[in-house]
């Protein structure tokens, strides 16, 4: 037997096996090292108790049966209150919503949300409706149903302009001028840009959904904007109730 032969082919086998675990194990580490390069969801939306965002918010109501437009000014205030769980059982945090016309005003009370840090994902109930805001890997297009908890497939919905959604990332680690403050680190969720039929059109029917909100590191909510509206071409053209826009741009935060 040639043994230099035998040796040779060991070798080979030795150094196949060896550089076979090393591509194991380097592909392992390279989805480890994938899974922890996002940024965790609790850094752009921090929920501790005493935090507050100011926003000053822009409201199109559509008013005279739906024949006019008239834009609404006032301020909003979300403030982290406590820890609680929710209807499952999870940590979640409790925020109030308030309001005033001013600056000059007192703070009125308007409703309650609720938070959700799943690790995984960022759940927010408001208006009794239950929105998934962010979701992991925060990288650029990422795409996630973030409406997917909301009924809108029933006939008697009035909401059945919200299924079926795609939020996606854009824009991830932008800088953004607000108001007086520049921001770093900033992610834009794009979640609808729809139009229906032809909106310039009077005489057709036409319906409009938009929706993109923006998170500052650190931070939390920084941008949203929201604008359903739906157009009636039939008793001389009219804007459908539940039409609205509204726009929330942040002015003070601690």
């Amino acid at each position: 037997m040639n043994f230099t032969k035998v040796s040779l082919i060991n070798t080979k086998i030795t150094l196949f096996i060896i550089g076979y675990f090393f591509c194991v194990g380097l592909t392992s580490c390279n989805k480890k090292m994938e899974s922890y390069e996002s940024v965790q969801i609790k850094y752009y939306y921090p929920l501790e108790e005493g935090r507050y965002i100011i926003y000053k918010v822009d409201s199109l109501k559509y008013i005279s049966f739906g024949t006019r437009d008239t834009i609404i000014h006032c301020q909003v205030k979300y403030q982290t209150d406590s820890q609680m769980t929710d209807n499952l059982g999870r940590p979640s945090y409790r925020i109030f919503r308030y309001y005033r016309t001013d600056s000059n005003q007192l703070w009125i009370p308007e409703a309650t949300l609720m938070a959700t840090n799943t690790v995984n994902s960022l759940e927010l109930v408001e208006d009794n409706l239950r929105f998934i805001k962010l979701r992991l890997p925060i990288k650029e297009n990422i795409t996630w149903k973030g409406n997917s908890y909301i009924e809108t497939s029933s006939v008697n919905s009035n909401l059945r302009y919200l299924e079926n959604w795609d939020y996606v990332f854009h824009q991830v680690g932008n800088t953004e001028i607000m108001g007086t403050d520049t921001l770093k680190n900033v992610i834009t969720v794009d979640q609808r840009d729809e139009i229906i039929g032809l909106p310039e059109n009077s005489d057709s029917y036409s319906e409009i959904n938009y929706a993109q909100e923006k998170y500052a590191l650190g931070i939390g909510m920084v941008y949203k904007t929201f604008l359903h509206k739906e157009y009636q071409p039939n008793n001389g053209g009219y804007v459908a109730d539940g039409s609205y826009g509204v726009t929330y741009t942040m002015i003070d935060h601690n």
